[in-house]
């Protein structure tokens, strides 16, 4: 078995992490600073409407926070329930959560797998100077160490690899953690108090309180 070509294999691998790590990072600031400003705009126009989500109807930014947001300004405007608020508001949080959370489970996968292949790729340099002293004996320590010290390389690379992966794994999700946040009080902002809901969501915040409604809730819980 060829030692080296599977130490360089380790090495190979270890740069395509190193590679992916950066290009994942940097993919992630662009996105979230880009979908924060959008939110810091939102927020600013919600506030000088006096909390009305009349001003985002007519908005055409694409971003996911705007689409989400003016969903939930036409769900109001329906008319619809304090239920169906609370309904709507969740599915779209769960909805923008996945969104600023995407591929930083590459992040989580890289920090744990760069320290294994580094030390991977060092027992295979290792082995690979072992069985060249085997074959010619030890005639040159200084080459010895010279190998040791290579194979010993790849432990290093790969835990700077998983520093820096950890490093931007928990920036990362603190700033997704704080844009959730930011977007959950967003909604709060468009929801009406309970004391100003119109008598249709009154009514219907009514009927799905009533004891027929409470029933058919517990049925619907005990099938499932």
């Amino acid at each position: 078995m060829n030692f080296q070509t599977l130490h360089d294999v380790t090495f190979n691998v270890l740069y395509g992490c190193i590679a992916v790590l950066a290009f994942v990072v940097l993919e992630r600031i662009i996105y979230l600073g880009w979908v924060g400003w959008r939110m810091k705009r939102l927020a600013a126009l919600v506030d000088s409407a006096n909390g009305s989500g009349a001003p985002l109807v007519g908005l055409s930014w694409s971003d996911p926070a705007t689409r989400a947001v003016q969903r939930y300004a036409r769900v109001l405007a329906e008319g619809a329930g304090r239920e169906r608020q609370e309904d709507v508001s969740s599915a779209l949080f769960i909805g923008i959560d996945k969104r600023v959370s995407a591929r930083l489970w590459i992040l989580d996968t890289i920090v744990t797998a760069a320290p294994l292949l580094g030390l991977l790729g060092t027992i295979f340099g290792i082995m690979e100077t072992f069985n060249a002293l085997a074959a010619g004996g030890v005639s040159d320590p200084a080459a010895v160490s010279r190998g040791i010290g290579t194979a010993l390389i790849a432990t290093a690379v790969g835990i700077a690899t998983a520093l820096l992966g950890l490093l931007g794994n928990n920036v990362l999700n603190r700033r997704a953690h704080v844009l959730t946040e930011d977007f959950k009080a967003l909604l709060l902002s468009l929801t009406p108090p309970a004391a100003l809901q119109t008598p249709a969501q009154a009514s219907g915040d009514n009927a799905a309180n009533t004891p027929a409604a409470q029933v058919a809730r517990r049925r619907s819980a005990s099938v499932t």
